[in-house]
């Protein structure tokens, strides 16, 4: 199964599009209507609030949308991946581990303020990648704040990508500190206009705009299905990461640097959901995109063809055992 998406064959999207939607085929026969939390931002609390006519009314409208962000970004990433050299040759098997990753947890079949972040992630780190040897970089810094400042404004917790900025600055090109204030600044901006516009219309109020920021330790339920996607998830990253390694010295440069950076993300997307912790596992869906291109990279280079398949019917069964179990729970 995994041959036809390690190939460029065009019918493979079309395949792409139906198999991700039989992964997650539960939240469509019992859609879950989202509640907006603490630490969502303003901006997903209004489009909560814009979309909940419609969506009390057709409940599917929410896992539909889910599952077409979802896909677009599983294409988008694959394409940046392929357009990065970061895996020998054009393929979808970054999109292919990008939507088995996102099945393997049913908090992360709905529609939440971490998922339409992971949008923004997307053209971040493509962004931070192409920051080697950039003559523009100043621009590019500026341009990666003001979207890390709006992906605040999604889910507030986002904002501790800032810290990826700052590894992306010291893997891709020679630290500046005055690369670093024009990121900063390019943060400030939406908030400037924010403030602005709050106080203009008289609605200015700092601890609304700003939520409160704690760390704390997350709290979910550790059942067997958590376990058992936990280390779907975490054994093939080690292989993967086992496999890049050996190979490192084969790639170029950017090349390397590009999958340093990746271990960065996933290390900080790791760490956000302990900011204003909650008890549900759906904001851990941040770490899903790095963890699907080492995934995708143990796919395309392991030798053992057999082995690789057994571990994609490994993760298809177990995700369509878990649909069954939520069905009937």
């Amino acid at each position: 199964m995994t041959g036809i998406f390690k190939t460029n064959n065009p019918f493979g999207v079309i395949l792409l599009f139906f198999f991700g939607m039989i992964l997650r085929y539960a939240s469509f026969l019992a859609p879950h209507i989202p509640l907006g939390r603490d630490t969502d931002g303003i901006l997903f609390q209004i489009l909560l609030r814009w979309m909940s006519g419609a969506g009390h009314k057709a409940p599917i409208l929410y896992p539909f949308l889910t599952y077409m962000l979802v896909f677009i970004q599983a294409i988008g990433f694959n394409n940046i991946l392929v357009n990065q050299r970061m895996l020998p040759r054009a393929n979808f098997l970054a999109a292919m581990s990008y939507l088995i990753i996102t099945a393997l947890f049913p908090e992360w079949w709905q529609f939440s303020s971490a998922l339409v972040v992971n949008t923004l992630m997307i053209w971040v780190w493509e962004r931070m990648c192409s920051l080697y040897n950039n003559e523009r970089g100043k621009a590019v810094m500026f341009n990666i704040g003001f979207v890390l400042g709006l992906a605040s404004f999604i889910y507030f917790p986002s904002s501790a990508f800032s810290i990826l900025l700052l590894f992306a600055l010291m893997i891709m090109r020679s630290f500046s500190i005055g690369d670093w204030l024009i990121a900063l600044f390019g943060m400030s901006i939406p908030y400037y206009f924010l403030f602005a516009w709050t106080y203009l219309n008289n609605h200015f109020d700092l601890h609304v705009l700003i939520p409160r920021v704690s760390l704390s330790l997350p709290s979910f339920q550790y059942t067997i299905w958590a376990w058992g996607g936990i280390l779907l998830l975490v054994v093939p990253f080690l292989i993967s990461g086992f496999l890049i390694q050996g190979n490192i010295l084969r790639m170029f440069i950017q090349v390397r640097k590009s999958w340093s950076l990746l271990l960065m993300y996933i290390l900080v997307a790791l760490l956000i959901p302990f900011i204003n912790s909650s008890s549900t596992f759906e904001y851990w869906i941040l770490c899903s995109l790095p963890f699907a291109a080492f995934h995708a990279y143990l796919f395309f280079t392991s030798d053992r063809n057999f082995l690789t398949n057994i571990l994609f019917w490994l993760m298809v069964a177990f995700i369509m055992a878990l649909n069954y179990a939520v069905l009937r729970s």
